[in-house]
């Protein structure tokens, strides 16, 4: 079977301004690979505005938005995520109308991007999706079909938003865990904030320096 040629379309700038984008109609094979060029935390599309203290966000130099996804919130900040956006046709082959199943393909060809860097043993979760007491909260607490394990942590993040003509994955690969960071901007008692930063700690990996190019171009390896 011939699989179509990807297009990567590269940007920086604004978290929001990103996640406003619409996908065109007819849909193409698309990686979109976004860079923050500042702090973001970006909500999943049914989570309240509510969740973030607003204040302490604002002091941090850190921009709320939301994406069109589900899930919980995602802390972007330059150099420590890649985000790439995988825009797959309704009529591509890998197209599965099964949620829980769609994601598959899009974890195994994450696990292979991973090996190939580096980081044997890369896992892909295809059980039902794991919720842990923060996991409404914070995306990487939790654990969804097609995600990526590396040493049993998670290490990329997958939710879709779909259409009758497309799919668009929304993929953050960490780089480097430091859940306190997320955690100082949302609303939550000081005990609370203890609690979730004791359990994030483990719940989640980073995989070091891998440049997002790197990333982005071994991927469109893997699907293409």
């Amino acid at each position: 079977m011939t699989l179509p040629a990807w297009t990567v379309v590269h940007q920086q700038g604004s978290a929001a301004a990103f996640h406003e984008q619409a996908v065109p109609e007819p849909p193409r094979h698309e990686l979109w690979w976004f860079e923050v060029t500042r702090p973001a935390v970006v909500l999943g599309s049914t989570q309240r505005l509510e969740v973030v203290d607003g204040a302490a966000a604002a002091a941090a130099g850190t921009e709320v938005a939301r994406r069109r996804s589900g899930g919980g919130a995602v802390h972007l900040r330059p150099g420590e995520a890649t985000w790439i956006d995988v825009v797959l046709p309704a009529t591509d082959p890998r197209w599965v109308a099964d949620v829980g199943r769609s994601f598959a393909w899009l974890g195994a060809a994450w696990a292979r991007v991973l090996e190939e860097l580096g980081h044997p043993g890369a896992t892909v979760h295809d059980g039902p999706l794991v919720r842990t007491r923060w996991s409404d909260l914070v995306c990487f607490a939790g654990l969804g079909p097609g995600e990526v394990l590396v040493g049993g942590r998670k290490a990329v993040g997958i939710a879709q938003r779909r259409t009758r003509t497309h799919a668009r994955f929304q993929c953050a690969v960490l780089h480097l865990w430091e859940p306190g960071a997320l955690l100082e901007v949302l609303q939550l008692s000081d005990g609370e904030r203890a609690d979730a930063a004791r359990e994030l700690a483990a719940a989640a990996t980073g995989l070091g320096a891998v440049p997002g190019r790197d990333l982005v171009e071994h991927l469109r390896a893997a699907i293409s």
